[in-house]
């Protein structure tokens, strides 16, 4: 695969976690910055029927986000429209899921960006057909991962585990993005400390509550995120 200056798989500790807000903030940056990017939404589902075919929201942030453009096929190639888990909905759609041709695919397009995202769908583990899962995606694809956590009561279990599996794959965590979407939650700062004491990668940001997918008025993500900081 041709090397590209940056590029980082996009996961997270479960479902709904910030990954598609972490995503879109991060190649909103690199494009102000002046890097041509390139955002992968692989598989999703929860999509809408439009009349150019189905869409996914998450994709579609990402689209916008980034400023090399592809066909939309391309960024988001499986869009299922019940919002279910994407193997259940490819069983019912009669698809079969191809990772190594999505990873074939996201390699032949290298060469068109500097900075590449690729996002997940849903945690590490989440099967795509009957055999594979998102962790063997990333394993294809080869690139570091950041981790967003969802920090509520059970994330430092559901972080070191997933931290585990990525290991387990031979694959490095960049870094981790600790997202708060819980008003007031118990020993927040306790259980980002935990995790900073445990987890074998810098953490690089700590998200507020805020309204979802909307930082506050004023704020920008650079405000909280520190990108310099990726291993």
């Amino acid at each position: 695969m041709k090397a590209v200056k940056k590029a980082y798989f996009i996961t997270a500790t479960d479902t709904d976690a910030g990954k598609t807000f972490v995503s879109s903030g991060m190649l909103q940056l690199w494009s102000a910055q002046g890097f041509k990017t390139l955002g992968f939404k692989p598989v999703a589902s929860g999509c809408s029927e439009t009349s150019s075919g189905l869409r996914n929201d998450d994709a579609v942030k990402l689209i916008a986000a980034a400023n090399v453009s592809l066909d939309y096929n391309l960024i988001n190639p499986y869009s299922f429209k019940p919002a279910i888990a994407p193997h259940i909905a490819a069983q019912q759609a009669g698809v079969s899921i191809d990772v190594q041709a999505i990873a074939d695919s996201i390699a032949q397009y290298c060469q068109h960006a500097d900075h590449i995202l690729v996002e997940g769908v849903g945690g590490w583990l989440v099967p795509l057909n009957t055999q594979q899962t998102i962790a063997d995606l990333a394993s294809l694809l080869g690139f570091p991962v950041i981790l967003v956590v969802n920090i509520r009561l059970g994330c430092i279990n559901h972080a070191l585990l997933t931290a585990q599996a990525i290991a387990t794959k031979g694959l490095k965590i960049a870094g981790w993005i600790a997202n708060s979407p819980e008003l007031n939650m118990t020993c927040l700062e306790e259980n980002i400390e935990t995790l900073k004491a445990r987890l074998n990668a810098p953490l690089l940001g700590v998200l507020p509550h805020f309204s979802k997918d909307k930082l506050e008025e004023g704020c920008s993500f650079t405000d909280f995120i520190d990108l310099e900081k990726c291993i």
